[in-house]
């Protein structure tokens, strides 16, 4: 679907955009475990200004009884600060923007100058709720797709490219 070539011109064009839109505001690169891994690493090769880079990781549980729709925990936060900070959030992809809107939604309660969110892959076709994506790769097709941070079970992340998963109907 995109093959590395193509992710590597898109992610030097993200980052040039952002290094001059951030430039002279040390933003704070922040990525969600796992699945931004590679874009994130890539990404921050390509800005060219001075920032620095946190991460966290969340689950998503499902409800309890009588409660409709699932939750998001935060499992590990941030080791650094983003009050009074410009803050570059990063996403592989962005589906229905639920989860994404509850970690903006935290942040924000944080206090930083400014959030912006640059994502990889995008499906705005899926979106439950409207999320401000100000630096965007690719959209994605309503397929499955794996490589690039983009898992099945965990496998194939570590493809420098992206391909649709073919399920054998025999398993």
């Amino acid at each position: 679907m995109f093959t590395q070539e193509q992710i590597a011109a898109k992610v030097a064009e993200l980052g040039q955009a952002i290094s001059h839109d951030l430039a002279n505001k040390n933003p704070l690169v922040i990525g969600v475990l796992r699945g931004v891994v590679c874009f994130a690493a890539d990404l921050i090769r390509h800005i060219t200004i001075p920032m620095t880079l946190d991460f966290m990781a969340i689950s998503q549980y499902s409800p309890s009884a009588g409660r409709r729709g699932g939750g998001v925990r935060i499992t590990k936060d941030l080791e650094q600060s983003i009050t009074g900070r410009h803050v570059l959030f990063v996403e592989d992809v962005i589906d229905t923007g639920l989860t994404l809107n509850y970690l903006l939604r935290t942040l924000r309660t944080r206090r930083p100058a400014s959030i912006q969110v640059a994502v990889m892959f995008d499906r705005p076709y899926r979106r439950l709720i409207d999320i401000p994506v100000i630096y965007r790769g690719f959209e994605l097709p309503d397929e499955f797709v794996v490589g690039y941070g983009l898992d099945a079970n965990d496998h194939y992340r570590n493809l420098p490219y992206v391909g649709v998963l073919k399920q054998n109907h025999g398993e």
